[in-house]
């Protein structure tokens, strides 16, 4: 991905089920609350070089939660 490319991660904690998959591929971006354990995060606009691990995250997320734009 060029470094060009901007990155920016969306999350819906209305259908999060704290399985944390995203804080274990990426704990740069996410965390989970400490109250309720829903996905928070950390960065909205990631640098391009965390792009790959951003991807993971939304592909193993399995409320489908998270979501990255590109632009």
């Amino acid at each position: 991905m060029s470094d060009d490319v901007k990155i920016r991660v969306l999350v819906n904690r209305d259908v999060c089920v704290s399985a944390g998959q995203c804080t274990r591929v990426a704990p740069e971006v996410f965390d989970q609350d400490d109250e309720d354990g829903l996905v928070v995060v950390r960065q909205e606009y990631p640098g391009s070089e965390l792009a790959t691990r951003v991807e993971e995250a939304v592909r193993l997320c399995p409320a489908r939660a998270i979501a990255m734009e590109r632009s």
